[in-house]
């Protein structure tokens, strides 16, 4: 066999290998491209198929009896909604990760994990809780708090005030806390009195951390700190007494706090999702009002638009260098 020949043999069963694997990969391709749909209508014929929902229920430290108050809700959303709907009790984490493994539809979450929902399961907060003790109806002050006869002034500017705090002892709620931790931070990032959070010791004489909004005002009560960073609804009973308030002041305010709201997984249907808000606006008519008012001492839900309604807590991480 002559040389020319071999390399025509060798060209025609190089060319019939590489057809063959063009063929093969096309019908791996066209397979590939083939699931795309099936899987999307496999998505929306189960979202269809939905016929019961699970909501979670944060507990907090002002909520008592947690589980038979969120029954009590269920049932009246599950006749509304019009299918079962089951209350389960955890904490925020809990939460979001049950709307992340699919075993929750909606949750009452604060906002930092709301942020976390819409990374993890692209839930949205649709809902914002309204309470008497909130000073912008669903957006609360973070404050710094100092006794009622400290040496310390609110001044004309940011930053004069908080300068005072140089060398003071502080006490937050917890590193985890929006108001007590993140905004309050935060600020002291833009008025350039500390570089980040990792910082705050050059700033302060004592940093610590109470775990709560109570006991952060506590440590201020006892003279074990200067100051303290709370939500603002924190100066009202249960978290302190009327006789404690009345020995406390505020010091500095910083406003815009998300209140806690309602998040919905990505996978409930549209129309499942507004039948959901539509019944749990109706908590806020008279007949309803006790059984929400029973859950957070929230008076009422308003609807509200998720990004910027969340649009002050990415800026108060973003500044403090915290994570979402």
């Amino acid at each position: 066999m002559s040389v020319r020949q071999k390399g025509l043999l060798g060209a025609s069963a190089a060319f019939l290998a590489l057809t063959s694997l063009v063929a093969g990969s096309f019908g791996s391709l066209q397979a590939v491209a083939n699931s795309k749909p099936e899987r999307k209508q496999a998505t929306l014929l189960a979202q269809t198929a939905q016929q019961s929902l699970k909501i979670i229920f944060p507990s907090r430290s002002d909520s008592t009896d947690l589980q038979t108050k969120a029954n009590a809700v269920a049932a009246f959303l599950s006749k509304e909604v019009g299918m079962p709907v089951e209350a389960l009790v955890g904490d925020d984490t809990a939460a979001v990760e049950a709307m992340r493994g699919d075993k929750a539809d909606v949750a009452f979450l604060s906002s930092r994990p709301a942020l976390k929902a819409e990374q993890l399961a692209n839930a949205r907060l649709y809902l914002a809780e309204v309470r008497p003790t909130y000073s912008g109806k669903y957006t609360y002050n973070s404050v710094f708090v100092v006794p009622k006869d400290s040496s310390l002034k609110t001044l004309t500017s940011g930053k004069a005030t908080l300068e005072q705090l140089r060398g003071k002892k502080m006490a937050f709620t917890s590193p985890t806390s929006g108001s007590g931790f993140i905004f309050p931070v935060g600020e002291m990032v833009k008025q350039k009195l500390v570089p980040n959070r990792d910082r705050l010791d050059s700033f302060f004489g004592q940093v610590s951390y109470g775990g709560n909004y109570s006991k952060a005002l506590q440590a201020v009560l006892r003279g074990q700190a200067d100051v303290a960073a709370v939500s603002e609804y924190a100066m009202n009973a249960p978290y302190i007494t009327e006789a404690e308030k009345n020995q406390l002041r505020v010091l500095y305010k910083i406003p815009g706090v998300p209140a806690h709201g309602v998040a919905i997984d990505d996978d409930v249907p549209t129309a499942t999702r507004e039948k959901i808000i539509t019944a749990m606006l109706k908590l806020n008519e008279p007949q309803n009002n006790q059984m929400l008012r029973n859950l957070y001492n929230s008076t009422e839900l308003v609807k509200i638009n998720h990004d910027a309604h969340l649009k002050p807590i990415r800026e108060a991480l973003k500044n403090a260098g915290v994570e979402p």
